[in-house]
């Protein structure tokens, strides 16, 4: 989440194209845009939180309040993305998402104009705030519709692949670019203009292309659909633990890559005229972190039709396990890696703490837990599996509330904050081994016979 395209209510299931179908090259591009811009104005939360610290006397607590602000909207706007989405579809959707987006972006750029730092910072949270709403609404229908423009169901599958592959690309570059920009004496948000006017662009674009285009909708748009209720759904056991595994996942992937970024920016010697600045270079190294994320995701989806979700959640959750441990008990000693310096736009070689490598690996582990859960914690839920799909929606919010908790540890200690991102890993682990297999509280239904 960090991060992530998985985080959207599954689409319909999408019949053949017609004869004749209109080309939709233009709306395909802004959609992988979109995607790019779900991660990219979610990742540019954590570099853009040092600068708030700045701004609150040093509080490490407020350095994830931006983070939080973010991803709190979704537990605000889960079902409603998912009641949208299914009322009024995704064209309508969409410009809702984008629409918003753009003034969550103004917003937080307005702030970087406020001489009053309090005043700054709180609509800096505004900002961020309104921003989560609209990278809820995205997550939401983005996926069903790169679907839905598929000419084939095969083709849609491989549209939200590459949309996927988007995704990943702007949680990599977010802690980069940003960081780059901001550089290590930065104390303004103003900093990184830059940064929201291409956001801002970037949503114009979309809502002008969106609102001119013709774009397919879902066969069952409009129509009743069967009621449910939620509660039934939480009466199976791997759905149950699930959502509180789903909930510590996004925790984990986020809190990771934040206070990495935090470690490194805090850690770093400045000593050679010649190396990058803090926030660069902590920027760089936290950008491989998410880029690992990707390499993870695609080596997930070549072997997931003969790996099992459970054996590979399994795995995972101990590989990420191991590498936090190392980091936690490593010595904090210097090792040569890749710079990012800000002054000449090049990469060089710097020194980092060798814990902060072992931080980043653990995105390579972290990269097919989301799958790996859902899959785990919808086997059998039958009609309730939509219901669980906006409910999962609504548990991303544990990628800001974890990550500042984690800020109360890290005001003593950075580096021991960690354990708590190793306690998320634990309970991931133990869903997979016991929690995750199926078991129903509730009653077999009779079976419907339908006379043909």
């Amino acid at each position: 989440m960090a991060q992530t395209e998985k985080h959207n209510t599954p689409a319909s299931a999408q019949t053949g194209a017609p004869q004749g179908r209109r080309n939709y090259a233009l709306p395909i591009v802004i959609m992988f845009a979109l995607f790019f811009m779900i991660a990219f104005v979610t990742g540019y939360q954590n570099p853009l939180g040092s600068v708030i610290e700045k701004m609150s006397a040093g509080n490490p607590m407020m350095s994830q309040l931006g983070t939080l602000a973010n991803f709190i909207a979704y537990a605000f706007m889960g079902y409603p993305a998912g009641k949208l989405l299914q009322d009024k579809g995704y064209r309508v959707t969409a410009l809702w998402a984008v629409t918003i987006g753009f003034i969550g972006v103004a917003i937080t750029y307005f702030s970087g104009f406020i001489a009053a730092d309090s005043t700054a910072v709180a609509v800096y949270l505004c900002g961020a705030f309104v921003a989560g709403f609209s990278m809820c609404l995205l997550n939401t229908v983005v996926n069903p519709m790169l679907n839905s423009l598929g000419s084939t169901p095969n083709q849609g599958n491989q549209l939200v692949q590459f949309g996927g592959t988007f995704n990943s690309l702007g949680a990599t570059l977010a802690p980069v670019i940003v960081g780059g920009l901001l550089g290590g004496a930065a104390s303004s948000i103003s900093s990184a203009n830059p940064v929201f006017y291409l956001a801002m662009g970037i949503f114009a674009v979309a809502f002008i292309v969106l609102y001119f285009s013709k774009l397919p909708e879902a066969e069952d748009l409009g129509k009743p659909s069967e009621k449910v209720k939620v509660i039934n759904a939480f009466a199976y056991r791997n759905f149950t633990f699930g959502v509180l595994a789903i909930f510590c996942y996004v925790g984990l992937e986020v809190g990771m890559a934040n206070w990495t970024y935090q470690f490194l920016e805090k850690h770093v010697a400045l000593k050679d005229a010649n190396v990058a600045s803090s926030a660069a270079i902590a920027g760089t190294v936290v950008g491989i972190y998410w880029l690992l994320m990707l390499i993870g995701r695609l080596l997930g989806g070549l072997i997931g039709g003969k790996v099992s979700s459970r054996t590979m959640l399994t795995i995972c959750t101990v590989g990420a396990m191991a590498f936090i441990l190392l980091g936690l008990y490593t010595p904090e000693r210097l090792v040569g890696f890749v710079g990012f310096e800000a002054a000449r736009l090049d990469f060089s070689i710097v020194q980092v703490p060798l814990n902060a490598i072992f931080f980043v690996l653990c995105g390579f582990f972290a990269s097919i837990m989301w799958g790996a859960i859902f899959n785990l914690s919808v086997t059998g839920l039958g009609k309730y599996t939509a219901v669980a799909s906006g409910i999962f929606m609504v548990m991303v919010c544990g990628g800001g509330i974890f990550p500042w908790l984690q800020s109360f540890i890290a005001a003593g200690s950075i580096l021991n904050s960690f354990w708590l991102d190793f306690a998320l890993a634990t309970y991931i682990f133990i869903y997979a081994l016991l929690l995750s297999r199926p078991k129903s509280t509730l009653p077999e239904e009779p079976e419907v016979l339908v006379e043909k």
